[in-house]
Order: structure tokens, then C-alpha cells, then sequence
């Protein structure tokens, strides 16, 4: 059975926008992951120590695979675009982050669903409203749009190509 997830993608090292449609791509020719709507690029200011601006993006995918096989799809993903863990928040060739998956609620020491702190990043938020306005957070029982509407949305801009 398919269900829908939430996947945050996020780059600053390198060509931020070529990384995220290559990730996109190697995603979709996974098996049991298809794509199916993604938002436009956005540039976002940094969180964390000083580096360069982000280019962010969401996208749902329909999956037969278990949250914990994203997970490990997602992290396979990043290290073969070139990821290498060393700072928390620091740069990053790519992040893959599992947002959302369908409205399943875990807690173990690899994965938490939803994502813990989706609901206070713009950043997150700006491009998921963009392809699920109406989607539910399950915990906080308000939309993706509703959510969007109680953070600040400065340093997060469209990108124009």
C-alpha cells in the first residue's frame, strides 16, 4: 500500500540547485519511491554558524517503504550527493530531512515523525504549503498553511532562476 511523505531537501556547499534535482531524481528511480508534487526553489538564510545561504525545497513522494527504509533512502541519498556529517546546523552538500509520513506519530533513537521542529522553520514550511497547503500536522492538528501563517517568513525567498 502507497502512503504519502513529507521530504525536506536542503543545500549550501557546492551547486546547491543542480544537488537537489539530482537528489529528486535518484529518489524517483527507487524502488517503492515515486514522486509526486515538489516546490520551486527557495533561498533561505542560514541557521547555525556562519555559511552561505541555503536552497530549500519540498516534495511529497508515494512510498510502499516502512518510515525507517526512507530514512535510509534519505541518508544513502546524501552521502552518494557528497554529505559529510561534521557540525550540527553547519554547512552541507545536501540535507534530506523525512518530514511527514502520511499522519504516523513515532519516537525512536533513528527517526521522529512528524519531524520535531518542521513546525517552527520557515524554511520548511514556505515550500511544503507550496505543494500541501492543506496537509495536517498530526500533532498540532493545524495545516501546513496554518502553521506558515505563525513564523516569520523573512530570509526565505523564491528563488528566480
Amino acid at each position: 500500500m502507497e502512503t504519502a511523505c513529507a521530504i525536506a531537501l536542503g543545500s549550501n556547499l557546492g551547486d546547491s540547485e543542480q544537488t537537489i534535482e539530482t537528489a529528486l531524481a535518484q529518489l524517483d528511480q527507487i524502488d517503492g519511491m515515486r514522486l509526486g508534487l515538489r516546490s520551486q526553489l527557495y533561498k533561505t538564510a542560514p541557521v547555525g554558524p556562519p555559511q552561505p545561504d541555503y536552497i530549500n525545497a519540498c516534495a511529497i513522494f508515494h512510498t510502499t517503504l516502512s518510515p525507517e527504509q526512507v530514512l535510509q533512502v534519505l541518508l544513502l541519498t546524501e552521502t552518494r550527493c557528497g554529505r559529510v556529517r561534521r557540525e550540527r546546523w553547519g554547512p552541507r552538500t545536501l540535507d534530506l530531512d523525512l518530514l511527514l509520513y502520511s499522519d504516523r506519530v513515532m519516537d525512536t533513537p533513528s527517526l521522529t515523525l512528524p519531524h520535531p521542529r518542521m513546525h517552527e522553520r520557515a524554511f520548511v514550511l514556505m515550500p511544503l504549503a507550496e505543494v500541501a497547503p492543506e496537509l495536517p500536522h498530526p500533532i498540532r492538528q493545524q495545516t501546513i498553511k496554518e502553521l506558515l501563517m505563525q513564523v516569520d517568513i523573512s530570509g526565505v525567498y523564491p528563488l528566480v532562476a
